[in-house]
């Protein structure tokens, strides 16, 4: 379970702040949003299914919302 929860941190941190550099070169208030809480949420939330699917979502709406 503490593998799996790291894991989702690493890999949603690393799309969080891939979406925030990104909205910071382009001047998209959007993607620094989306990126910040993509970077911080697994700080938050402590069950593993929880913690992707709520990724998972995040990052479908980074990029169709």
């Amino acid at each position: 379970m503490i593998a799996g929860v790291l894991f989702a941190g690493v890999i949603f941190g690393c799309i969080g702040s891939g979406a925030f550099i990104y909205g910071k070169k382009r001047g998209s208030g959007r993607h620094m949003v989306m990126g910040a809480i993509l970077m911080g949420y697994p700080y938050l939330i402590g069950d593993v299914w929880l913690l992707y699917g709520i990724g998972i979502a995040l990052t479908i709406a980074l990029f169709y919302v």
